[in-house]
């Protein structure tokens, strides 16, 4: 820390209580009083630098030779900065440091020490002292904490603007190029040297990472680190540091948010031995407004994960109604970033009838998909299966938000009292394309089935439209086929559409195995190798073989198909509405391969 020592004289004042008295042997001729302190001094000292008291003492002066009494309640920093100038005009020695040159140069204004009262006065002094405090880091910051107690007097002397555009330069300065003597927590950094078994060798300073200047300027309070905040932005700092800045500060004065940070553990952000004391809840809600009023508007800067526990931070705080639209808001616009254990908001209030605030979750939602609606066109292409697992197409946005929501829907559907239009506006609001597998709204329709037997024949329709039963996995299917709590309709649909893939894997197969056999007929024809033909025929063999793997799947499905049809008690009532349907017109289409002497002798034929 820097210092500046004034004055030449050995100490000239001893304190009694709530008076200093001067020990020069001279009696005292002028009382200075401020708050409960008295000041017995002399009034040549005073007058010789301090145009202020010269001023007053010349009003209230009487020839009788009283002592003149002066009352200074007001003065800039108090009885403990005037105890400095008095010792000053004394010629006392006295040490400037960052601790005391702010009151110590508000006291001088205040006092009109100027060069025109006296050489070198106290507010040349104090001022230069004052420029070499803002070329150090760590001296600016307890400068800058110290205005706090003068802050209108330095206001008007522009110390604190000075103070904050010190330290807004430092922290948008890359310190690898100018070298700043300052490492991490504010410590100064050294060059100095190690002696080691006769060998010096240099300190290095550690390299500083991007958040080396967070803890430093979160002792300033909200007004003060606010300025701040908003010059280091303006002097061009990325938005990413100006937003974790935001979040250490944050997660340092808001108790309640580091509680938040999941529904089954509780973290606490404050260093061991910190004797900070937890703040009000009023006071941390306006810390939280304030917050969510700096934190960068750009995408992604702010971690999606952050916003969330802020928003369930201003629930429980009762933050402003624009203060959580505007959080809502947020989240939304990057909702495709959110991990499910953070949108799982627990309901605050004590009318509410769901564990989880689902009409949250919604608004997030709908401010997700009006971006996502107004930045991506849809495409009614559907996505194979079998590309989604191998992952040779990215997912979008749009369709890691599905995933989530499904999620969600299947995390919050055993809650009886989640109604059924919630549930079908919130799986709604995901268009179909969106969905590359419907295996996930699948698994929270099932839940919300079975923790809702009171629902309709047809709330169980409405909500098995929900899901496209063609992009059901095979162990989707498998399972839907079993699954008494789905509509008949729904069972049909899934038996249908695994028969039509079967069917299409079988005529693909053989499309493959003609082009197979008319490839290597043309090679024997060219170069007569008797080979190939053996391997057309093993070929032919496999071929057989997975026909015959598909019909026997295709056949086990429909006699569990059977199996359900007559545990169903309104079966009879299903024929008739579906003009007397039954068994066969679901019945697997099966496709017979020609018989194989009959295939060689034709191939016989052509050669």
């Amino acid at each position: 820390m820097a210092f500046v020592k004034l004055g030449s004289k050995s100490e000239a004042f001893r304190r009694e209580g709530q008076a200093w008295h001067c020990t020069s042997g001279l009696p005292s001729d002028v009382t200075i009083e401020i708050g409960e302190m008295f000041f017995y001094l002399h009034k040549f000292p005073l007058i010789s630098r301090s145009g202020l008291l010269a001023k007053l003492i010349k009003e209230t002066s009487n020839d009788d030779g009283s002592v003149c009494v002066l009352q200074l309640s007001d003065i800039p920093g108090g009885a403990k900065a005037f105890e400095l100038v008095a010792k000053f005009c004394y010629g006392v020695k006295i040490e400037l440091t960052p601790l005391n040159i702010v009151s110590l140069r508000c006291a001088s204004e205040y006092l009109q020490m100027t060069e025109e009262t006296g050489d070198g006065n106290l507010i040349t002094q104090t001022e230069a002292f004052l420029n070499d405090v803002f070329g150090n880091w760590t001296d600016t910051i307890k400068a800058l904490e110290t205005c706090e107690e003068v802050l209108p007097h330095a206001e008007e002397l522009h110390i604190v603007s000075r103070c904050i555009n010190s330290l807004a330069m430092k922290a948008c300065t890359d310190t690898k190029l100018f070298n700043w003597p300052v490492s991490e927590n504010g410590q100064e950094g050294t060059t100095g040297a190690d002696i080691w078994n006769g060998i010096s060798a240099e300190k290095r300073i550690q390299p500083l990472t991007d958040d080396w200047w967070y803890e430093d300027v979160s002792f300033l309070s909200l007004p003060l680190y606010k300025r701040l905040i908003q010059a280091v932005e303006a002097g061009g700092m990325r938005p990413e540091n100006v937003a974790g800045a935001l979040v250490f500060y944050a997660k340092k004065y808001i108790p309640l948010m580091n509680r938040q940070a999941s529904f089954k553990d509780a973290t606490s952000h404050t260093k061991s031995g910190s004797t900070i004391s937890t703040p009000s809840e009023a006071d941390q809600r306006v810390l939280l407004e304030e917050i969510m009023e700096l934190l960068p508007n750009q995408k992604g800067v702010t971690e999606t994960r952050f916003l969330l526990r802020l928003l369930r931070t201003a629930m429980m705080l009762q933050a402003s109604p624009s203060c959580r639209e505007n959080l809502e808001r947020r989240v939304g616009l990057q909702l495709d970033q959110a991990a499910l254990d953070d949108v799982l908001i627990p309901n605050m209030g004590y009318s509410v009838e769901t564990l989880y605030d689902i009409d949250c979750f919604q608004r997030i939602l709908d401010h997700f998909m009006s971006i996502d609606q107004a930045s991506s066109a849809p495409s009614p292409c559907i996505i194979e299966e079998s590309q989604l697992m191998e992952g040779s197409l990215p997912l979008t946005s749009l369709t890691k938000v599905s995933n989530l929501v499904d999620s969600y829907l299947a995390e919050v559907a055993p809650d009886v009292n989640f109604k059924f239009p919630k549930f079908q506006s919130l799986a709604a609001t995901i268009p179909d394309f969106a969905r590359p597998l419907s295996d996930g709204i699948y698994r929270a329709i099932d839940i919300y089935l079975k923790a809702h037997p009171w629902l309709t024949d047809s709330e169980r329709e409405q909500i098995c439209r929900l899901m496209n039963c063609q992009k059901l996995s095979l162990e989707a299917c498998t399972h839907a086929a079993q699954n008494e709590r789905l509509p008949l309709r729904v069972i049909v649909q899934v038996l249908f559409f695994e028969q039509l893939r079967l069917r299409t894997s079988i005529s693909g197969w053989f499309f493959v195995s003609d082009n197979l056999d008319n490839s290597q007929s043309s090679i024997r024809r060219g170069n007569h190798d008797t080979n190939t033909a053996n391997d057309r025929g093993s070929s032919i063999d496999d071929m057989r073989e997975r026909v015959a793997e598909l019909e026997k799947e295709c056949n086990s499905m429909k006699q569990e198909f059977k199996k359900v049809v007559k545990t169903k008690k309104r079966w009879n009532v299903f024929c008739g509405k579906k003009s007397q349907c039954d068994l066969n017109t679901v019945k697997p289409c099966k496709i017979q391969p020609p018989p194989v002497n009959e295939h060689k002798n034709h191939k016989k034929g052509e050669t």
